[in-house]
């Protein structure tokens, strides 16, 4: 029932840590998620905040998923949005988009908390160069059946679908396992994946290990279970036939591309964050976010 099991690589950022599943030598993508970073809980000093400074993605569509805090998003459509736990923030990068994410004022003034979601999807084969677009989307479903809670992101599971944009097929949630909670995980998506990042639970009696990715055998039905409460997110989607290469903030099925993209970050020829423009990340010259050569 257990397909593979990732660890993922941890980032100490002092008030918090960043646990990136993928991309791995391990995995590669579990449907279209060619992207899994899960961040906190902590909370940042009084005063201070996280400050993601403007830079470039192109051919994907980040999701952000808060448990705790807030984010202020900015990007090159000119978008603002707050986001805050609930509410879905999807980008959709295409041909490309520039965004910046910093904790806005008010958490500042009292120590901001940082703990949740972030994921990038793959757009499919014919649609990576789509034009970029921003949603925010809170009128979420949501299932509840005693002591378990389950948020639909994305797709449709357990008989509800999100209105959330989805380019590819997708799914995603956020479980909320009560004492003795379960939930059954469908078996429909071709590709799944739940990580445990609270509390302890297991599926088909199988324990999961707090932060790792579990990658579900494809095709079998089975039950997440939690004895004293958990909160996991489960994820996945469509299988991918063609390859996607990540270098950076960029993914694509052409390497050339992502090439394009460097240079074109280099150049200063990606688009300008309105309220946000006098700041940039530099392309580095070894990223933490590779998967080729």
């Amino acid at each position: 029932m257990i397909e593979q099991t990732v660890t993922p690589t941890t980032h100490d950022l002092g008030a918090f840590e960043v646990r990136r599943a993928l991309p791995s030598p391990k995995r590669r993508m579990v449907g279209p998620f060619v992207f899994v970073d899960e961040f906190g809980p902590g909370q940042l000093d009084i005063g201070g905040g996280m400050d993601v400074r403007p830079h470039p993605h192109i051919n994907l569509a980040t999701v952000t998923w808060l448990f705790q805090g807030a984010i202020d998003h900015r990007d090159s459509l000119g978008t603002f949005s707050t986001i805050r736990p609930g509410t879905v923030n999807l980008m959709t990068a295409g041909t490309g988009i520039v965004h910046s994410e910093r904790s806005p004022e008010e958490e500042r003034a009292k120590g901001p908390e940082l703990y949740g979601m972030q994921t990038w999807l793959a757009l499919p084969d014919g649609r990576e160069e789509i034009d970029p677009a921003f949603e925010a989307v809170s009128d979420l479903p949501v299932i509840e059946d005693g002591g378990t809670k389950a948020i639909v992101i994305m797709g449709s599971l357990w008989g509800e679908r999100a209105t959330t944009t989805t380019h590819a097929e997708t799914i995603y949630a956020e479980i909320l396992l009560g004492a003795n909670g379960s939930i059954p995980i469908e078996a429909d998506a071709d590709e799944r994946a739940l990580m445990l990042v609270g509390g302890e639970a297991e599926v088909d009696g199988i324990a999961l290990g707090l932060f790792e990715l579990t990658v579900l055998k494809p095709g079998e039905a089975m039950t997440l279970r939690s004895r004293e409460g958990a909160r996991a997110m489960l994820l996945g989607g469509e299988a991918f036939r063609t390859k996607r290469h990540v270098y950076w903030n960029f993914v694509s099925s052409d390497r050339d591309r992502i090439e394009q993209a460097k240079e074109d970050w280099r150049e200063g020829r990606f688009p300008k964050v309105p309220g946000d423009e006098h700041e940039r990340i530099p392309l580095p010259d070894q990223p933490k976010t590779v998967s080729y050569p």
